[in-house]
């Protein structure tokens, strides 16, 4: 299709026009969207989640996976300011086949660094990476979400992934690739692993427009990382951009993430912003 033959140079600029709309695009207010609880049935059980739109009309779907704190008020922000651009937004509980939403209460003093605190996240993360739950679940996401009228299937479907969440979208642009038309990772985890199912293997089934956000931190840690991605979906022929965010630190995209070991925010509201016109910018070239 013709929006397939994008250049890099408009890919910038739309980005940047992207951006000035998303500015714009806060008069509408995310406090006008209307968010609703939602379950979904799944091959493994009934799935509690977020689905927040627009008042009127039918729009591009977007399924949004949380980080490892799962879906609580930050993501439901995130998703009322998606809503608030023109989507209707699923934020599902990824873990539900543990625990309901939220799992977590306030995780602003959680630890990393402390073993007790971080055996939490294990069976929470353990019930999600497990072999073929996440393109389970992303078939049954979508499934739902063509059946909202507040959905316009003529057009495609956008995933966006947090941390944990960014190889997750991978999964979900490959199980779902006749639909998915954008994924996009935010300092996303296990993207490149030297298993068999490592997710940038994914990429010669994914029809899918990709943007992978990553963090100075992990790109410090696994540097042929980003390498490795570019020449997977390069290969594979999928529109691809993979960009190192020098000044950012791992989960900078989330407001609420708890603070560095040095005692610094995560959070990084102006790489942040950048990411959120990198999205927009990918779900109008994408979600068509």
């Amino acid at each position: 299709m013709e929006s397939d033959d994008i250049t890099r140079r408009d890919f910038v600029k739309t980005t940047a026009v992207a951006g000035i709309a998303a500015a714009a695009g806060a008069a509408l207010g995310a406090q006008q969207m209307v968010e609703s609880n939602v379950e979904i049935r799944t091959p493994d059980g009934t799935c509690d989640a977020a689905f927040i739109h627009p008042p009127t009309g039918s729009h591009p779907a977007v399924v949004v996976w949380p980080d490892a704190f799962g879906l609580r008020p930050a993501m439901r922000d995130l998703a009322k300011r998606l809503a608030a651009s023109g989507y209707s937004v699923l934020v599902p509980n990824p873990f539900y086949r543990v625990a309901k939403a939220p799992v977590f209460g306030d995780i602003s003093n959680f630890n990393f660094g402390d073993p007790a605190q971080r055996s939490k996240l294990t069976p929470l993360m353990g019930s999600i990476n497990a072999e073929g739950a996440a393109e389970k679940d992303a078939a049954a996401f979508i499934a739902w979400l063509d059946g909202q009228r507040q959905v316009d299937r003529s057009k495609r479907v956008g995933s966006q992934g947090y941390c944990m969440g960014g190889a997750l979208v991978v999964r979900t642009a490959a199980a779902v690739s006749n639909r998915v038309g954008a994924g996009a990772s935010f300092h996303g985890g296990g993207l490149v692993t030297a298993n068999p199912n490592s997710p940038h293997l994914l990429a010669p089934k994914i029809k899918a427009r990709m943007y992978f956000g990553i963090a100075a931190n992990d790109d410090a840690q696994q540097p042929d990382a980003k390498t490795k991605l570019k020449e997977a979906f390069d290969a594979a022929k999928v529109p691809v951009e993979v960009e190192v965010y020098p000044q950012a630190q791992h989960g900078w995209c989330v407001p609420d993430m708890p603070k560095q070991a040095n005692g610094q925010p995560t959070y990084n509201k102006t790489d942040a912003e950048r990411a959120w016109g990198k999205l927009l910018a990918l779900y109008k070239a994408g979600l068509v």
